[in-house]
C-alpha cells in the first residue's frame, strides 16, 4: 500500500473504479485523501465526508496543479469514457482526454510526486489480435506493433507511453495497468456510457419488471470477453501501485464468455427466460478479447478470481434495487 500517512489523491473518484478505490483506502486506514472529479458533488457515486473532495476540470493544467498540491500518491483513473457505444461514437471526446492525464504528469513532476498510477485499458491491443472470438489471451506484448481501438485505444497507448516517458527522464514514478471490463455495484447501468454487464443486467430486470421477456442483444451476441469484478480490480490496482514493476501490466479476469453467455447468467439470475432480438448494426467493438494472466501471475503470484456468476449477482441485485427505488 502507499503511505496512509501521506496526502493520496485519487483522480477521477467521483466514477466507478475511483469511488470504490476511495472506499478502500479509508478502510485500510489513509488519514489524508483528496477525491477530484469533473462532475458535481451530488452526481459521484460514493462520496465520504471525511474526505478532501474537490471538483475541478483535469483537462485544465491549473486545476491539475491544485488537485496534485502536496500530493505524495496519484492515482490517475480520470477519463471522458463509457462502454462501446459511446466510445465507438465519441472518439473526440475520448481523445481529448489525453489533455487530462498529460497535464496531470506535468503537475506530478512539479510538485515532486512520489508515485504516480496511470489506469490504461484493453482497448490499447492491436485489433488484428482480436479477429476470432476464440482468443487465447492477449499478453502485454500484444499492443504492438500498434493499432489499438480508434480513439480511446489510442489516447491510452499515448498517455501509457507519456507516463513511460516522465519515468525514464524526469525520474517520476510512474505505474501503468490495463483493465479488462470492470464491473460491480455503484457504477453507470444506463444514459449510455454504461458497459455490457451493467447493461445487461438493466435490460434484463426491464423485462423482469415490464412482464415484457425479450432483451435487445447488440450484435450476434458471439463476440467474447472478459469482466473482471471491481474488488479484483482494486486489489491488483493497489499491489501494482506497491510494487516496483514500471511495465504496463494487465489486470482482468481470464474467465472468457460470449454475450450470449452474460446473458444466460443474468437470466439465471432473474429467474426468467427472454427472447432474444439481436441489433447486429449497433457498436459491438472486437470479436473476441481476453485477459492473459501469465505475467501477473510471474510477478505478483495473484490473478483477479472472482467468478463471473459471483460479481454478476451482486451487481443485479445492486442496479436491482437503483431501479426499483426510481419507480416507487
Amino acid at each position: 500500500m502507499p503511505n496512509l500517512n501521506k496526502l493520496i489523491v485519487v483522480c477521477g473518484a467521483g466514477g466507478f473504479i475511483g469511488g470504490h478505490l476511495i472506499a478502500q483506502l479509508r478502510q485500510q486506514g489513509a488519514t489524508r485523501l483528496r477525491a477530484v472529479d469533473v462532475k458535481p458533488l451530488k452526481e459521484w457515486y460514493q462520496r465520504f465526508d471525511d474526505v478532501e473532495n474537490l471538483t475541478l476540470d483535469l483537462q485544465k493544467l491549473p486545476d491539475c496543479e491544485k488537485a496534485l498540491e502536496g500530493a505524495a500518491t496519484v492515482y490517475n483513473l480520470a477519463a471522458d469514457m463509457g462502454g462501446m457505444g459511446f466510445i465507438e461514437l465519441n472518439k473526440g471526446l475520448c481523445m481529448l482526454t489525453v489533455l487530462i492525464n498529460t497535464h496531470l504528469l506535468m503537475a506530478a513532476r512539479t510538485h515532486r510526486v512520489e508515485r504516480f498510477l496511470f489506469s490504461s485499458s484493453a482497448c490499447v491491443y492491436a485489433a488484428d489480435k482480436q479477429r476470432n472470438e476464440d482468443i487465447a489471451g492477449l499478453k502485454e506484448s500484444d499492443a504492438y506493433p500498434a493499432m489499438p481501438e480508434d480513439g480511446y485505444g489510442w489516447e491510452k497507448l499515448f498517455s501509457e507511453r507519456m507516463c513511460r516517458h516522465f519515468r525514464e527522464d524526469f525520474g517520476l514514478a510512474t505505474r501503468i495497468v490495463r483493465y479488462h471490463n470492470v464491473y460491480g455495484p455503484n457504477g453507470t447501468y444506463d444514459g449510455g456510457r454504461e458497459k455490457a454487464p451493467s447493461a445487461i443486467c438493466r435490460k434484463v430486470i426491464q423485462a423482469k419488471l415490464s412482464g415484457r421477456h425479450e432483451i435487445e442483444i447488440w450484435g450476434d451476441g458471439r463476440q467474447t470477453r472478459s469482466f473482471m469484478y471491481i474488488d479484483d480490480c482494486v486489489h491488483g490496482t493497489n499491489m501494482l501501485m506497491d510494487s516496483e514493476f514500471v511495465e504496463p501490466i494487465n489486470v482482468g479476469s481470464s474467465q472468457q464468455v460470449t454475450i450470449n453467455q452474460l446473458v444466460d447468467i443474468a437470466e439465471q439470475i432473474a429467474g426468467i427466460k427472454l427472447e432474444r432480438r439481436y441489433k447486429l448494426d449497433a457498436p459491438k467493438g472486437v470479436n473476441g478479447r481476453n485477459s492473459d494472466n501469465t505475467l501477473i501471475k510471474k510477478v505478483f503470484n495473484w490473478e483477479p478470481s472472482i467468478r463471473l456468476e459471483d460479481g454478476l449477482e451482486k451487481t443485479y441485485q445492486w442496479i436491482y434495487d437503483q431501479m426499483t427505488k426510481k419507480s416507487r
